[in-house]
């Protein structure tokens, strides 16, 4: 005999949700993958390379005030990075993405915009990559190769999306938490000292546009000390695609 009807109604809500729970859990649980103890038990997906270089990687642009300036930085120094872009920066700001083609640095996808995936949207990450990695390809001439997830957080839908757009996803195995407000060049540097190492991938931003207004100027004036002190390490410093990551499909 059915009895719900006694049942409180906080009890029935409970009840009700608990299906909704379930499914939100298999899908966010991949996401523990940006956890620092699960990046050391998969190398791959943290971005571990050759031992003599470190990739060095940008995210969230492009952005037409502060991109340039990366850049030109990155020139000046003599280096190439790989730059995770989001899908409709491309499409407002395609001229930035053919400049840094033009210099020689390579192009990767950070979806097509930086959104929380805490509900469960399998179809919409699919759809929403394919569309990223067409429009970074129609306006290039290329195929991306890597993937890495807003927030680093990797759910069952964005795997599921990688695969699908023969993506390979790459986190990171250091940062310069530069996206902070009382970021500063010096303190870019020390975060990064704290955590890079040879075989390394180092996350910065060449953008404030998710992080606080004009933080990436403490990025910028990192990069020199950083790349200068990897240099007299005896590391070579450049894009993934120099890291020895197999690019590609998941």
């Amino acid at each position: 005999m059915d009895t719900s009807w006694r049942q409180s109604p906080a009890r029935r809500t409970a009840a009700a949700l608990a299906p909704v729970a379930a499914v939100a859990a298999a899908h966010i649980v991949p996401a523990a993958t940006w956890l620092p103890v699960v990046r050391r038990r998969f190398p791959r997906l943290a971005g571990t390379g050759h031992p003599g270089h470190v990739a060095l990687t940008f995210d969230d642009g492009p952005d037409p005030e502060s991109t340039p300036r990366f850049l030109d930085a990155l020139e000046a120094l003599g280096v190439r990075a790989t730059f995770f872009v989001l899908g409709d920066g491309v499409l407002r700001h395609p001229s930035v993405v053919r400049e840094t083609v033009r210099r020689g640095h390579e192009v990767a996808l950070h979806g097509w915009s930086h959104d929380r995936p805490w509900l469960p949207g399998p179809v919409d990450d699919v759809r929403a990559l394919l569309r990223a990695a067409g429009t970074v390809r129609e306006l290039t001439g290329h195929d991306p190769r890597w993937y890495r997830p807003p927030y680093g957080i990797l759910t069952s839908g964005r795997w599921a999306a990688a695969r699908t757009a023969g993506l390979r996803p790459v986190l990171w195995t250091a940062w310069g938490r530069d996206w902070t407000a009382d970021a500063t060049p010096a303190s870019v540097r020390s975060a990064v000292a704290a955590g890079l190492r040879g075989g390394g991938t180092l996350l910065l931003h060449d953008t404030d546009r998710m992080s606080a207004p004009g933080c990436w100027r403490s990025a910028l004036g990192a990069l020199p000390g950083i790349v200068h002190a990897c240099h007299a390490a005896g590391l070579s410093v450049g894009p993934l695609a120099e890291h020895g990551v197999p690019g590609g499909r998941a």
